[in-house]
């Protein structure tokens, strides 16, 4: 197991409350071989026959009691997005539910093969409980339908799904506290793991860094593929970059990322 997906596992069994988790070693360690064998097992036998009761074979080690422990997954068996949804609920977990006006789950097509992770809703997505439908969102619907145009793909923005890393809007689009993510992080988990997508497109910095747990900035990871639980990422430009007066190398460069991501999920 990977330690970003261990990191995962542990937070989410910290949402539930589980503070402690125990593992029954297998085997137990072996004996010293500083002696004879042989001297030894005669040594014992006659000991034995002469203090019978001190002697009683010892009870089982925990290992052959208990079968390895098994932690159950992520994402619950038989889990779907409405189930997601219901388990998030009216969220208290973290402090962004503190000004927010609605829950920002995620919206598109639920049997897509191409899911967008953006970083968290910002006003607009606040006051209507849509991903990405402020001025970011229109960059990215228009991203999305001209480049598939030009390149000769039938694909319009609801024939994808969006959602974003945390579900309610951080204070003034502030980015997101490692904590927040952890917390959002086993939601949104589940969602990709509910849709199963043929590729993920991660939209900046924030989503690179909750999907691959990756340090590095956008300009060094976009463009390349990456994996998240066996599922390829691209990684490019969050449409609010540029849209803040981004230079034109990193518009064509998001326009390259997207022709690129298209025709390994549509071709």
């Amino acid at each position: 197991m990977k330690a970003e997906d261990l990191a995962r596992l542990l937070a989410y069994y910290r949402d539930l409350g589980i503070k402690d988790l125990y593992v029954c070693p297998r085997g137990s360690p072996k004996e010293s071989l500083d002696f004879d064998p042989a001297e030894r097992s005669a040594s014992r036998a006659e000991a034995a026959a002469a203090h019978p009761s001190r002697f009683r074979p010892p009870a089982p080690e925990p290992a052959t009691m208990f079968s390895e422990l098994e932690l159950p997954s992520l994402a619950p068996a038989g889990d779907t997005l409405e189930k997601i949804r219901a388990d998030i609920g009216d969220c208290q977990r973290c402090r962004l539910h503190q000004g927010r006006h609605n829950i920002v789950f995620g919206a598109g097509n639920p049997h897509t093969k191409l899911v967008f992770v953006g970083e968290g809703p910002g006003e607009e997505e606040d006051l209507q409980g849509v991903p990405f439908v402020g001025r970011a969102g229109q960059l990215l619907t228009a991203m999305i339908e001209n480049t598939a145009q030009k390149e000769g793909i039938p694909l319009k923005r609801a024939e994808v799904y969006i959602c974003n890393v945390v579900k309610c809007r951080p204070p003034d689009n502030r980015r997101p506290e490692p904590d927040e993510m952890e917390i959002c992080g086993q939601f949104l988990f589940r969602q990709l793991a509910v849709i199963q997508p043929k590729a993920i497109c991660a939209l900046g910095g924030t989503a690179a860094r909750a999907l691959l747990g990756l340090k590095e900035g956008v300009t060094k990871l976009r463009g390349n593929w990456y994996q998240w639980m066996n599922i390829p990422v691209m990684v490019t430009y969050h449409p609010s970059y540029l849209l803040r007066g981004a230079n034109k190398d990193a518009k064509r460069e998001a326009w390259e990322d997207l022709k690129k991501l298209f025709h390994f999920v549509y071709d």
